[in-house]
């Protein structure tokens, strides 16, 4: 066993025991779902820069920075900015809702203004499309382990599952966010190190530079700038980042921390576009990639550093998968089996299904990343279909009236626009004009278009349709 595996698999003990011990905590759905509805501004901070430094972030990233340079900046630069839109517009709005009617979910959100039938709609797309990011997290984990210990990927799936579903299902959101705290410590400290042991490594700048790819900007089949139009919306929307907002002790405590995370992923998204220039000019003829972060922190970085580095690169899949597994819990569990199947769930029945639904969704998830070939076809197929769901539901519903024909107008036409421009154009979409985007556009027509054309009842109303 390599010292960097040694140190990776006590690691996970650890984190697993710290999830256990807050989870004993956890009494009633309240302390599970919205931790009590007591975070700090600095757990906030903690808790959602920890979900947001994932696989994409950081190898997927690195490996876009190794293809095309500088532009590997947009991938995470558009989550700061979404982030900032939330913590300054959407979040203070929808936190105050959620305070007032007890919301634990977004669906619980749709439903007061679209119906039942919006609430499970949206909840199985979502929940379908989220197991995409669950997947890839497990792969970067499985990219980690396979180079810290030559592990088969099939184990590195089991493991993250493993390690996520054990401290998440011990105390879903209270004992995610302080697991988070010390995962974040983690992912800093080792990029921190990291990124000017690389630099070193690859003979200075000047050389570690050398592959300016298209620029800054990107360009033809490099998205570069075009990242806003996939991320930034899905960081402003995302289930699992709003139920963590829900579970702010305050309105300050949303603005401070969502905001602070978004500033730190905006100076963050410089680290892996400099890794990955790095590992092309010391490593540029690897088989993949994907590969370019865990073999440039295990080859090219003295073993103490490498370890770190990699720990940190392992603590931030695994809070993203965590993460991933809190969206796909409260909703299997909230919007469907208590929505649709028990409408009368105790809050012990609850609790027990979220696990239940924690447990099943690593499983599909490990399934799932059979299926994908990396990390960021991965997760930008989840972060497309989620933007499309959810943008123009939300934001309208915080902004004016709405009924539930608007909101499944605006879900249908939008996904299907996305289909179709992704297929017709094989995901490179028209220029600026991408298949999220496209179906964002569609989705805010839709939306209007039956508002205008067809007066229907208050949303108050609508929850029989």
């Amino acid at each position: 066993m390599t010292p960097s595996l040694a140190l990776l698999l006590l690691y996970s003990v650890l984190q697993v025991a710290l999830g256990l011990w807050i989870g004993r905590r956890v009494r009633q759905g309240t302390d599970f779902f919205v931790a009590g509805r007591e975070l700090s501004a600095g757990l906030i901070f903690s808790t959602f820069l920890a979900a947001n430094i994932g696989a994409g972030s950081t190898v997927g990233a690195t490996a876009l920075g190794y293809a095309d340079g500088w532009s590997a900046w947009w991938r995470n630069g558009s989550a700061g900015l979404g982030s900032l839109v939330l913590a300054f517009w959407i979040g203070p709005k929808i936190w105050r809702e959620a305070r007032a009617h007890g919301d634990f979910t977004v669906g619980d959100f749709l439903e007061r203004h679209y119906g039942r039938s919006m609430r499970g709609a949206v909840a199985a797309l979502v929940w379908l499309g989220t197991l995409s990011i669950l997947a890839g997290q497990l792969i970067g984990i499985a990219v980690v382990l396979q180079v810290a210990g030559g592990w088969p990927p099939y184990a590195g799936y089991l493991m993250g599952a493993v390690v996520a579903v054990t401290y998440f299902a011990a105390g879903g959101l209270l004992s995610s966010a302080w697991v988070n705290r010390v995962q974040l410590l983690f992912i800093l400290a080792g990029f921190a190190i990291a990124v000017p042991a690389a630099v070193q490594a690859a003979g200075g700048w000047s050389q570690a530079t050398a592959h300016t790819g298209t620029g800054f900007l990107g360009g033809g089949t490099v998205l570069g700038w075009r990242y806003i139009f996939i991320l930034a919306p899905a960081f402003i929307v995302s289930p699992g980042l709003l139920q963590k907002a829900f579970g702010a002790r305050d309105e300050r405590a949303v603005r401070t921390g969502i905001a602070l995370n978004g500033l730190v992923l905006l100076v963050f998204a410089f680290a892996p576009a400099i890794l990955g220039l790095s590992a092309r000019a010391l490593f540029p003829d690897l088989a993949k990639p994907d590969l370019a972060l865990p073999t440039l922190m295990t080859d090219a970085l003295p073993a103490a550093l490498g370890a770190l580095a990699l720990a940190a690169v392992f603590s931030a899949e695994i809070s993203t998968a965590d993460a991933v597994l809190f969206m796909l819990a409260t909703s299997g569990s909230r919007d469907l089996y208590a929505g649709f199947i028990n409408p009368r769930a105790t809050d012990a029945q609850l609790l027990r299904s979220a696990r239940v639904a924690a447990i099943v969704s690593a499983g599909a998830g490990i399934a799932l990343a059979f299926v994908f070939t990396s990390v960021i076809a991965a997760l930008d197929a989840f972060y497309a279909l989620l933007t499309v769901t959810l943008f123009t539901p939300v934001v309208a519903a915080l902004h004016t009236r709405t009924t539930g024909r608007d909101g499944l107008a605006s879900v249908v036409v939008g996904v299907a626009t996305l289909v179709v421009v992704h297929v017709a154009t094989g995901g490179r979409g028209y220029g600026v004009l991408t298949p999220a985007l496209a179906g964002i556009l569609a989705s805010a027509a839709a939306f209007l278009v039956v508002r205008t054309t067809f007066p229907a009842a208050p949303a108050s109303t609508a929850r029989s349709t």
